[in-house]
């Protein structure tokens, strides 16, 4: 239920940023009914009801909601080495990572390539925001994952906290993410777009 709907969240999101109702569009959309269609009016209204939750959650405080919900529920894939780091750690990571000497005069690029649930950009975003900095100005990030699972909560969560990104599935060894990756396995956010 709850990959359903976070991947029902992220493609909404998603197609909402689209003006070209092209294939990429109408195949997300399908997709989003074919997985709606399995709850009833009900079930529907609580999804509804929880992205409005998570949505106001991020208004106040910046943490990884989704990654904590997905480990504590254990759902994380112990074979393929899925397990998040905790968001403290993550906080710990990114202070170190972002320089003390940081002025907020230039945009900040991030690339995370094994996102996991976005935690590590979240946190660098939370330590911006502790340190005066509007991290919606300051931040452009590409992220990728091998789990679509992973993917759809990064960009979720990435979405919702105004961050400009690239969410994008894939083999980050193999295939890392660059300009002409195959559509139809990346997410923008709306800021982004």
């Amino acid at each position: 239920i709850f990959c359903d709907w976070v991947e029902m969240s992220a493609l909404s999101i998603q197609n909402a940023c689209f003006m070209n109702h092209n294939e990429l569009w109408l195949k997300r959309e399908e997709r989003y009914k074919a997985i709606i269609s399995n709850y009833s009016l009900e079930e529907q209204r609580k999804f509804t009801e929880m992205f409005g939750l998570l949505s106001e959650s991020f208004d106040d405080n910046i943490e990884d909601l989704l990654g904590e919900i997905y480990m504590r529920s254990e759902s994380g894939n112990k074979f393929t080495g899925q397990f998040f780091t905790p968001f403290h750690i993550s906080v710990v990571t990114a202070e170190l990572g972002i320089s003390k000497d940081y002025d907020g005069s230039d945009v900040l690029t991030f690339s995370e390539p094994s996102c996991g649930s976005g935690k590590m950009i979240i946190a660098s975003a939370a330590v911006l925001k502790s340190r005066g900095f509007d991290y919606k100005k300051k931040m452009k990030v590409v992220c990728q994952d091998l789990d679509w699972k992973c993917v759809y909560m990064t960009y979720v969560q990435l979405s919702l906290l105004g961050i400009d990104a690239i969410v994008a599935q894939g083999d980050t060894l193999c295939k890392p993410y660059t300009k002409g990756h195959p559509e139809k396995l990346v997410f923008r956010t709306p800021v982004y777009i």
